[in-house]
């Protein structure tokens, strides 16, 4: 592949929701530009996006693909997104990288929700936005009824048709360019005059075009209201102009079927004539703890500042780190500062990739997409650049995760690697977190649903590291709600030393959050220093697992006020044995109780759906803090258990038929109900006896 310069370049998201048809439509791209010679099937497996096992067994996108396409002297970077909302993390890296998204929409569907979560992310990043309407050749497919469904999810936007079509459903077979009025036919290689019968549709559609490209310059408009009309490179000029600004938000709308590759030639010409090349977008970075914007235009000669938005890691391949050149330039067997992790790089061959096929590149200039293999310590959201420059491009905000796993290793063997392997994947992908969950001695996979997190368990799998997995224990912990007292002897007599300790221990209730303080109020030296320190030892070992359930115990004050010891028998393990029990009797008489963890949850569904959530909502103990409507979204703000909110994924996609979304996060801990805690303390107790 030939080295491109920067005003020759663009760079376009694929976004929408799962089988919106972007897979197919970029197969279709590919096909048309030359790049492969038959159109792959996702039926038949063999699309160049969707080349991993995972992907072609459940025939969904699970990855952003990286798919050049030389059209016409450009070279356009397509990255195509999957349209299953548990991968969002993929679709705004994607965004962060990209130059415009393209909304891909089922001609029959309408807007789903996918759509709604990538519109969202470009809106985040004031990206701009262009619509396919796909799948035109399906049953019941129409272009309007598309158009109106996005006029409805996006009522801040303006959509205008670039292209109107030429018949719909089976009779779908090709556009007519409203701005060129002419029509092209199958792909766009045929290309010919506009149908007599809808010579008024397209003129109509003209009218509506060249009055959005006037609103954007005075100049413009000052012609059109003279001449009653504008050049077709003017009209173009003005359209790129209200593409471009955020303020407009103004949005080309398209028509196409990826499916039978009609229409695929004049989204490509659209992608060349109505989005900007990539040295016109500014971004943000970080010097040191300062933000600062660098403006476009961008340049080769600028300091170097390469963000990488994707890293994968392939037992036989071994890493890939992709990356989108937001200033400078970049050269193969060069070294570079990776500014996020402090440590020197070397890149030995710079690369493009198509899906899996790897291409080797002379040069990357600034805007350009490629990848660099076996680097050594970079992964997602690191930035390359050089130690004089010392730049890191911001990353995006991703989301909380929604969706919990315990892990288990299946062999000895596997729970060896599990650490490492788990580290790595969860380092590619910024939406997966792991951790140790101290209450419950678990280890916890988090991500954004179950999907997510099963193909994360496969990935491992091909790594080497056999896990299973099963729903986390919640995290309960214990306290006091009064103060009590306790008196505790410990004495043990053998054939020579003996063990003596005597404490008298007192527990007081803390405010939520505080945590676990020790106090002494020994006088007279009834217990001499050594030993308070010991028994203070003792206690903490013990608030790991408390006394009710075996919970850590939090929000508790011990102090010493008096005890005994022993000139020859007391010593530092008979001290520590005694905190341990004058602690456990006190807390059993200071009426203890579980606290469980309540999370703050933001559920946005259809109006309609609306009865459906807040009926559920009662039923899993949640208080509805507030709720607001718009754009025939409601949304929902509720304080919910996390023990009742283990699954709810799986709950919202059934009762919204995959049209809702939520987002959860951790906010307090708060008292069990009196009425469950015994059901949990015996489920504990329980559990501690088979383990034993």
């Amino acid at each position: 592949m030939k080295v491109y310069s920067t005003d020759k370049l663009r760079n376009i998201a694929l976004v929408g929701h799962q089988s919106a048809g972007k897979t197919s439509l970029v197969e279709a791209m590919l096909f048309n530009t030359g790049a492969i010679t038959r159109l792959g099937r996702i039926e038949e497996k063999n699309t160049v996006s969707d080349y991993e096992e995972d992907e072609k067994q459940r025939g969904l996108s699970l990855n952003t693909s990286l798919l050049p396409c030389e059209f016409n002297g450009y070279k356009i970077n397509v990255l195509d997104t999957p349209g299953y909302t548990d991968f969002q993390g993929e679709v705004k890296n994607a965004i962060r990288v990209a130059d415009a998204a393209v909304v891909v929409i089922d001609a029959v569907a309408g807007v789903e929700v996918g759509a709604e979560i990538a519109v969202g992310f470009a809106r985040d990043y004031d990206l701009p936005v262009l619509a396919v309407i796909n799948k035109m050749d399906r049953e019941n497919a129409s272009f309007a009824s598309a158009i109106q469904s996005l006029r409805t999810a996006f009522p801040d936007y303006k959509f205008i048709p670039i292209v109107v079509p030429i018949g719909q459903e089976h009779s779908f077979k090709g556009v007519v360019d409203v701005l060129a009025q002419r029509a092209y036919l199958g792909a766009g290689k045929e290309v010919g005059d506009v149908p007599a019968d809808m010579a008024d549709e397209v003129e109509a559609a003209r009218i509506v075009l060249v009055e959005a490209a006037a609103e954007t310059d005075d100049a413009l408009m000052e012609k059109y209201f003279e001449a009653g009309d504008l050049s077709l490179d003017e009209v173009r000029q003005g359209i790129l102009k209200a593409v471009s600004d955020p303020a407009l938000r103004t949005v080309p709308v398209f028509a196409a079927s990826g499916t039978h590759n009609i229409a695929v030639i004049p989204l490509l010409e659209a992608f060349t004539n109505y989005v900007a090349p990539p040295d016109q977008r500014s971004f943000e970075v970080k010097r040191g703890d300062e933000i600062a914007v660098m403006d476009a235009p961008q340049s080769d000669d600028g300091p170097l500042a390469a963000y990488v938005f994707k890293s994968t890691t392939d037992k036989f391949v071994g890493t890939l780190n992709y990356f989108r050149i937001f200033s400078g330039h970049m050269s193969p067997d060069t070294r570079y500062y990776n500014k996020t992790r402090d440590v020197e790089e070397r890149i030995g061959s710079l690369l493009t990739m198509r899906g899996k096929e790897q291409i080797t590149v002379e040069a990357l200039h600034v805007g350009d997409i490629g990848a660099a293999a076996k680097l050594t310590r970079t992964t997602t959201g690191d930035t390359l650049t050089t130690k004089e420059a010392a730049l890191e491009v911001v990353p995006p905000q991703f989301p909380a995760p929604l969706y919990m796993v315990a892990l288990h290793p299946k062999t000895q063997a596997d729970s060896a690697k599990m650490g490492a392997v788990i580290t790595s994947i969860c380092d590619t992908d910024p939406t997966l977190r792991w951790r140790q969950e101290p209450a419950t001695k678990q280890s916890i996979l988090e991500g954004m649903g179950e999907m997510h997190i099963n193909i994360a368990i496969s990935r491992a799998d091909q790594l080497g590291v056999g896990l299973e997995a099963s729903v986390p224990k919640v995290p309960y912990l214990e306290t006091i709600t009064k103060s009590a007292t306790a008196v505790y002897r410990h004495k043990k007599q053998t054939g020579g030393a003996g063990q003596f300790a005597e404490v008298h221990l007192r527990v007081d209730p803390l405010e939520r959050g505080t945590g676990f303080e020790f106090a002494s109020e020994i006088v007279g030296g009834s217990i001499s220093q050594p030993f308070v320190a010991s028994t203070e030892k003792g206690i903490r070992q013990t608030l790991e697992a408390g006394p009710v359930a075996g919970y850590p115990v939090v929000d508790v004050k011990a102090v010493v006020y008096d005890g005994k010891e022993h000139p020859v028998d007391s010593k530092d393990i008979a001290f520590q044995i005694a905190g341990r029990g004058a602690f456990r009797d006190a807390v059993q008489g200071a009426n203890p109780t579980l606290l469980e963890p309540i999370m703050n949850v933001r559920i946005t569904v259809p109006e309609d759906k609306m009865g459906d959530i807040m009926g559920d909502m009662n039923t899993r103990r949640g208080r509805v803090q507030g709720m607001e409507s718009a754009a025939g979204k409601s949304t929902v703000n509720a304080q919910v258990p996390l023990a009742e909110m283990q699954r709810y994924g799986n709950d919202l996609r059934s009762m919204t038929a995959g049209r809702g979304i939520y987002e959860m996060e951790f906010d307090h801990y708060e008292p069990v109900p009196p009425h469950l805690q015994q059901a949990i303390i015996e489920a504990a107790k329980k559990e501690q006896e088979q383990e034993e």
